[in-house]
């Protein structure tokens, strides 16, 4: 009897130091720094009164006394950040203590908030379907995500067409291609990669529109001239069975004319950093976004720079098919089921969107003028090539020399993109 006596208080006494805290597991916290909300993520982990954990990668500690919360984050810097909240089941409010980076010594104070992420589901990697109910208008890191996901997992959705229309026919976004996200990755952290598998897009209507236009850009002063009466609707119809597109009411040269299918997202893209505003869903930025890239399709992954904790993905502005350039200013839009799943390179950091084909690499490079984004796909390539396949600059600039290619997948937007691109089989063998 004594002895079941002993053996009971000892699992009574173990049990508080075994068992797992209600703050336990990760979070992201976003202060408001004179309002503009400035995110991290957030590892906590208590045992008894002490708090330990960090706060994307700066370790910090504190305590914790029934639903009082303090703790200190101590930078690489050395900067201190002390943070002083109430927990109220999966949120923590309170105010966050910074340094004055404009006054040395002197410190400010910020209003803070925390949610906490749902633990990952046990077992291997899930799918989610994921029926979207509103839709984004801007790349942004302050919308709440739509659903979090963990790398591995797959996700089958739908878009909408970019001027908000969904496959019922029915306008249920503003125009200027609507979003669907933003997915919340979890453990991605600003300096990893996120990689989007496509694996499949289908059109869920029978219809998409465009345009008889030509976009100036494309346009010499003479041919300029006559492309007065350009611009008008065209509506195209689908035969998704048949998988290709006719202009409807089409007659001389363009009667009985077809084109095959070939579904892409235009627009893809993870949230923008700290201290950038958000991109509205018609421009592009280093994360990616309205790339109209015509290599953004079923069986391609895209590889994105992570800026923001999760790095909060949005898709969208789906063409049934679309030429380099988007020289119509429309491609044929339309709305898609998208199945895609994630994938997180940690502590990896790209410049600019990357899209791998099972024949080719790619390199996006997106300026305000043709110039500009040349030099950027280029540059783009050049490191892809020194990361990943360990060449030296003059190894690099033979590669490509006898094995680039260029297109020109957007000059619809504001901004306009290149896109550098070589053979994998004229990639030499990686370095060890």
């Amino acid at each position: 009897m004594r002895f079941l006596i002993a053996l009971i208080g000892a699992l009574l006494l173990a049990a508080p130091a075994s068992a797992r805290s209600p703050i336990d597991g990760q979070w992201v916290l976003a202060v408001d720094r004179f309002g503009t909300a400035e995110y991290w993520t957030l590892n906590l982990e208590a045992r008894g009164s002490a708090v330990s954990g960090d706060r994307s990668g700066a370790a910090l500690s504190g305590t914790r006394r029934g639903a009082r919360i303090d703790f200190t984050v101590t930078d690489s810097r050395g900067g201190r950040f002390a943070f002083a909240g109430t927990v109220a089941g999966a949120r923590i409010t309170g105010t966050a203590d910074y340094p004055d980076h404009n006054k040395a010594g002197a410190r400010l104070t910020h209003g803070f908030t925390a949610r906490r992420l749902p633990d990952r589901p046990p077992g291997g990697p899930r799918t989610h379907d994921f029926a979207p109910t509103d839709y984004a208008n801007a790349f942004s890191a302050d919308r709440a995500p739509v659903l979090t996901i963990w790398p591995g997992d797959t996700v089958r959705t739908r878009t909408i067409d970019s001027g908000g229309v969904d496959a019922a026919g029915a306008t249920v976004a503003l125009f200027g291609n609507p979003q669907t996200g933003p997915f919340f990755i979890a453990g991605a952290e600003p300096g990893d990669t996120v990689i989007v598998h496509i694996l499949k897009l289908t059109p869920n209507r029978d219809w998409a529109d465009s345009l008889d236009s030509i976009v100036s850009r494309a346009l010499t002063p003479a041919l300029a001239g006559k492309a007065g009466d350009l611009g008008k609707a065209v509506r195209w119809r689908l035969d998704r069975a048949g998988g290709f597109a006719t202009p409807e009411g089409a007659v001389g040269a363009l009667a009985g004319h077809r084109v095959a299918l070939r579904p892409m997202l235009g627009g893809l893209a993870l949230a923008p950093p700290f201290g950038s505003p958000p991109m509205s869903t018609g421009d592009t930025g280093r994360a990616g976004g309205n790339m109209d890239f015509p290599e953004v399709i079923a069986g391609n992954r895209v590889l994105l720079p992570v800026y923001q904790p999760g790095g909060l993905l949005y898709l969208g502005d789906g063409h049934a098919l679309q030429g380099d350039g988007e020289t119509s200013q429309y491609a044929l839009e339309t709305s898609l089921d998208v199945e895609f799943r994630v994938e997180l390179v940690k502590r990896k950091a790209i410049a600019m969107p990357r899209v791998e084909s099972p024949g080719e690499w790619m390199v996006l490079g997106q300026a305000g003028s043709l110039d500009e984004a040349l030099r950027a796909a280029t540059s783009g390539l050049v490191t892809w090539l020194q990361q990943d396949r360990g060449l030296s600059l003059s190894e690099a600039a033979q590669v490509i020399g006898t094995s680039i290619r260029y297109s020109v997948p957007n000059l619809a937007g504001r901004s306009v993109g290149v896109a550098a691109r070589i053979d994998r089989a004229a990639l030499p063998t990686a370095r060890p």
